[in-house]
């Protein structure tokens, strides 16, 4: 008798935003760009397998999760604690001022730089969200979550059982990747890989 196919988690990244300065940062929608780059995440060989589909609750994740979900039928599950880790002390900054926090964030886990969350505190809530989405997703297909760029480098060094580093961040600078892991075993099947193929 073999065994029952493993199950899935698809840690999935949302595509380019659309960037205002002026718009609070977990309000900023998906670009056409985005959008388009979603739509070609769609026709991935592994989607037609989802049985569950979450997203965080910022609306660049939301917009991601809600156009898989027009293409599957599938209901959008929102947790606020797949949100992007706590950077409102500084709310937007100017890409070059950003960058530097990132690197420190990610260097300095046990600090909060400039009164954004710490690495350490923001890798123990997304991973004890993962945790909550395998152990309510309904049915016995994947599981899609829609969610962050640096929460997803803090979940995916903790899978490879590697300390808090940017090595782990996503490739390239607007966002639209994934990665994939065993939601038994939590072995990761394949690092990061673009949306659009």
């Amino acid at each position: 008798m073999s065994a029952p196919p493993a199950r899935i988690v698809y840690f999935i990244t949302h595509p380019n935003v659309v960037i205002d300065p002026g718009v609070t940062i977990t309000e900023w929608p998906l670009s056409p760009l985005g959008r388009m780059r979603m739509v070609k995440a769609c026709v991935c060989p592994w989607v037609p397998a989802l049985s569950a589909l979450y997203s965080s609750a910022e609306r660049k994740a939301l917009d991601g999760a809600e156009i898989l979900s027009a293409a599957i039928g599938l209901p959008v599950r929102v947790r606020a604690d797949l949100g992007e880790n706590d950077r409102s002390a500084t709310g937007y900054l100017p890409p070059a001022e950003f960058e530097g926090l990132a690197d420190r964030f990610f260097a300095e886990p046990e600090r909060s730089i400039r009164g954004w969350g710490r690495a350490v505190d923001e890798q123990a809530r997304i991973v004890g969200a993962i945790d909550a989405v395998i152990a309510e997703a309904p049915g016995k297909g994947g599981i899609a979550v829609v969610s962050h760029g640096a929460v997803g480098a803090l979940l995916l060094a903790q899978l490879l059982g590697e300390a808090i580093s940017r090595r782990f961040d996503q490739p390239g600078s607007g966002g639209g990747n994934f990665f994939a892991f065993d939601a038994d075993s939590r072995a990761v099947l394949h690092a990061w890989r673009p949306i659009d193929g």
